[in-house]
């Protein structure tokens, strides 16, 4: 199925910085709609200057940036201001990252951004909400993670807390942005009115801990770090083999009794400390030296075949470079360069829905590239872009979340 032009002919502003707001307008982006990305002049969104860097500009910019335009405008200029509300009067939706509190302080807020366009989806991505004890807190994902408490069950029983690789709260958030934005436009198309969406980090980072927040609140025992094993399911890890590691999960006693006649030990399968999953999990440490004893035994290769011919979920522990060589990531063909760009070969990662990976159309835009062109298509004259472009001269934009 093709996704490429789900929302040709819907318009997005996007205000927003770092990874959250922008991912949120990507997916737009890559799903048709004709995303222009608001910056500050000269220097752009924050992520422009943020290593590792290919061909001297930011990858983690191009990751979430793709397939938009930009105009550079200085949001504290009342040229600019202005701009931006004409803008907004023509477009379907408008997500911000500012502080909460921050808009309205520049004159764009939901109300001034509705009173311009009373259709409009606003959309605010923010840390911790605008609540009296949230509207004031900045934040990113690592503060998120450790407050919701993903930090601390992640890492080794004998470790301290470890943030999770990814940035799992920005994308994730980004994520339900966009699925806010179309249930918002479908209510919009009943209704006529303006919507309100707020997507935070917080909420985003609770729901990722839903099964772990649910089961402590139900027995009032919290799972502490377990490593790479699991909190409801055992042998559910990884384990070393003769020359490098492997992961087993298990998640049923009939999976248990299976790998049990694959590794060898049957006995196990029955045995009062194993025969049930309570009692794996119950006796996870003992269990697991005992399997371990027998797979040092064999190399990762060797064991990949024989425990997966029986049907139990086993693979690799791959590096990066391992992942992206591999047959199954080339099958999958989510990888692949933009048709249009600045830069030879830089890649880009599709959005993982659409069977046909359709190709991105457009590598990421510089600072303010697109400019002259989207004001003139609002109705700008020329005279009045180039009072915006004069008004623009400043390099310092707003906070964001």
């Amino acid at each position: 199925m093709h996704f490429q032009e789900t929302y040709a002919g819907l318009r997005v502003l996007d205000l927003s910085e770092n990874i959250a707001g922008p991912l949120a307008c990507l997916i737009l982006a890559d799903m048709g709609a004709d995303v222009v990305k608001i910056e500050r002049p000269v220097h752009g969104d924050a992520t422009r200057s943020l290593p590792p860097y290919w061909a001297g500009e930011a990858t983690v910019f191009h990751t979430v940036n793709r397939n938009k335009r930009s105009a550079a405008i200085d949001l504290k200029s009342g040229a600019g201001r202005d701009a931006v509300l004409r803008l907004a009067a023509s477009a379907d939706v408008v997500v911000e990252s500012f502080r909460p509190g921050v808009a309205s302080r520049l004159g764009l807020g939901f109300e001034e951004m509705t009173n311009a366009n009373p259709a409009l989806v606003h959309v605010s991505v923010n840390a911790f909400g605008t609540g009296p004890l949230g509207h004031d807190r900045p934040g990113y994902d690592a503060l998120v993670q450790a407050f919701t408490g993903i930090m601390e069950m992640t890492g080794e029983p004998d470790g301290g807390p470890v943030r999770a690789a990814p940035s799992v709260i920005d994308i994730s958030t980004g994520l339900w942005a966009a699925l806010a934005v179309q249930g918002a436009l479908v209510r919009r198309d009943k209704s006529g009115e303006a919507q309100k969406v707020e997507a935070t980090l917080i909420d985003t980072g609770l729901f990722m801990m839903c099964h772990q927040i649910i089961g402590y609140l139900g027995t009032g025992t919290f799972p502490g770090r377990l490593g790479s094993a699991a909190p409801s399911a055992a042998p559910y890890q990884i384990f070393s083999t003769s020359d490098r590691p492997i992961m087993i999960a298990t998640s049923t006693d009939r999976m248990f009794t299976t790998l049990c006649r694959t590794l060898g030990p049957v006995e196990l399968a029955t045995d009062a400390r194993f025969v049930t999953m309570d009692r794996r999990l119950a006796n996870r440490d003992e269990l697991a030296a005992l399997l371990q004893e027998i797979l040092v035994t064999k190399g990762s290769g060797e064991w990949l075949d024989i425990i997966s011919a029986a049907g139990i979920p086993v693979g690799p522990v791959n590096d990066l470079a391992e992942t992206l060589a591999h047959p199954l990531t080339l099958e999958r063909n989510m990888i692949a360069p933009a048709d249009e760009g600045r830069i030879a070969d830089l890649l880009q990662i599709h959005l993982p829905m659409d069977g046909e990976r359709s190709a991105s159309r457009r590598q990421a835009p510089s600072v303010g590239e697109h400019t002259e062109s989207v004001l003139a298509e609002a109705g700008f004259t020329p005279d009045e872009v180039a009072a915006v472009i004069q008004a623009s001269a400043r390099t310092k934009g707003p906070e964001v979340a």
